[in-house]
This record gives C-alpha cells, structure tokens and sequence, in this order.
C-alpha cells in the first residue's frame, strides 16, 4: 500500500479543514450542543455522558430524544439524576424509547447513572481516581467506568437485575473489542478544550492518552488519507489511526475528529465517490484513492 513520503501536506490539509467550518452550524448538528446548553460542571458532564450514549444513528432522530430526558431532569441533570428514585420518577421516561432501546432500558441507565452518582460524586470524580498516569490511554480507565456503572442493581426496573442488549449497548467496554465511539467522544469533550467544541474540563487526563471516537465518517476519511491500512471498524483501528495523527500533533492527535467527522456528516466526502465532488475537494491532492478520472488526482 503506497504512504506518504512527506506528511506536511496532509497535515497542512488538516489545519486548513480544522479552521473552515463555521462552528455555531456544526456544533448545532453535533451531539455536543446538548452539554453546551449548561454552565455548571456537573451539569456538563451529565448532560454529555447521557447525550453520547444515545448518539448512534442520524442526528435529526436520537437529539429529540436526548433533549426529553434532559427536559425532564430540569435544570440540573446532575442534582435531578443524583436524586432518582425509580418508583416515584420512572414515570417521566415511561414513553421514551430509541431504536432497539426500550423505555424499559433508557429507565435502567438513568436509574444505574443515578447509583454511579451516589457512589462516587461525579464522573469527573471517578475518572480522576480511575485514570492512571502510566495508562498509554483512556482505554483502561474507560474499563473500569464501565464496570463500575453496571456494577448497580437493575431489578428495580427489570424485575431481576439483568443487563440486556439494549441496555448493554448505551455503554460497550473496550474489553470486547467495540470502537466505543460514544464513550470515547465524551471523553474527547471532558479532556479538549480551547477551540469551541470540547470544554477541557479534566485536565487530569493528557490529551495525548486520548483514542479516536471512529465512526464511518471518520474511518472512510483515515482510509483515503491512508492514516490505517485496516479496513476493520474496531478498537484496534481506532489506535493505529490515534497513533498515525500523533506524527501531525503528538500531544494532541484527536484534535482533527470534529472536522473529519463533520467533513463526511456534511456530504462532502461521501462514501460514493463523485467527480463534480472529487474534482473540488479539499484533500484532492492528498487522498490516495483511486480518482474517477484522471484529471481529479492532478486537482485540475
């Protein structure tokens, strides 16, 4: 497979992207809007961790469904979340549902999120204890959340303290291999910071230990950028691309996931290739695909 011998272009190409987006459009069509809508830290991080568990699918569909729960935990998710009790409150989220989460199932992860909170304070509180200086990423902290929030008793929702595949899938484990895309786009948002997107409230965390949220977006650009030679949409992949953006910005390799995601969300880089598209695109000169015609590689 052919590389780059000199990455410079690319990552000049990056920067250019990075600085064209009008942010206050991308960010209203991103699930960060959501956690943008409070002040308190608190807050930020309960509305985020809730909106990231329900962002898969197209935006347009699981954002009402967020802004429900949200609206009913009022003004302070994180004061209403820590004190929720199922038997007097289930009745709020009774209706809700999302693709294959059930009522039943969005019920169980507010009712295990308001355990969590309970237990440990906050979730910025947990992953200062969790996360490790010597961890070489957020991947084993992220494990040990993940544990640690299932670790609750789910019978007052269920019946019987059970886990099913709805609820199970709101909150996948690196341990299986998953790209926990969602969990890792939280963390990008709590960690980063100073560009308008992410809020950079954990500075416990260096950024270099940050893993690429990969989605479809994300993963058809790394592949026409050749960042991986993987073509396997896993957690693996996720690190050989983190690891090949360190060569543009060691200390911060996630910092291009917002404008590459939003580069593929807004159509301009769509899985079909186009010549009318090709022909004018940003990366024209430094995608390694095959171009639809040959005057699309010389960028004429």
């Amino acid at each position: 497979m052919q590389a780059y011998d000199n990455l410079e272009p690319v990552r000049r190409t990056l920067e250019t992207l990075s600085g064209a987006f009008d942010l206050n459009q991308r960010i209203a069509d991103d699930p960060v809007e959501l956690p943008h809508r409070y002040q308190r830290q608190q807050d930020i991080e309960t509305a985020g961790f809730i909106a990231s568990c329900l962002s898969y699918g197209k935006v347009a569909l699981f954002k009402p469904v967020i802004e429900r729960i949200l609206l009913g935990a009022g003004t302070s998710p994180y004061d209403f979340f820590y004190n929720f009790r199922v038997h007097r409150q289930a009745y709020l989220f009774n209706d809700i549902h999302y693709r294959m989460n059930t009522s039943h199932d969005i019920t169980a992860f507010l009712h295990l999120l308001s355990l969590f909170l309970r237990r440990y304070g906050t979730l910025g509180d947990f992953f200062r204890t969790n996360f490790k200086e010597g961890d070489p990423t957020v991947l084993n902290a992220l494990s040990r959340f993940v544990h640690a929030f299932y670790a609750g008793n789910t019978s007052a929702v269920y019946g019987k303290n059970k886990r099913p595949f709805g609820l199970i899938q709101m909150l996948p484990s690196p341990d299986k291999g998953s790209t926990c895309k969602r969990q890792l786009m939280f963390l990008r948002w709590m960690v980063r910071g100073g560009d308008g997107v992410d809020f950079g409230l954990w500075t416990f965390i260096p950024r270099d230990r940050l893993v690429l949220p990969l989605d479809t977006h994300t993963a058809r650009m790394a592949m026409r950028l050749r960042l991986t030679e993987r073509k396997s949409m896993d957690m693996k992949t996720a690190i050989d691309i983190t690891n090949n953006l360190k060569k543009f910005d060691p200390d911060d390799p996630v910092k291009y996931d917002f404008a590459l995601c939003h580069f593929g969300i807004s159509g301009h880089c769509p899985a079909r290739r186009t010549a009318r598209l090709c022909s004018a695109c940003l990366f024209r000169k430094v995608c390694f695909y095959e171009p639809v015609n040959p005057s699309i590689r010389q960028g004429n």
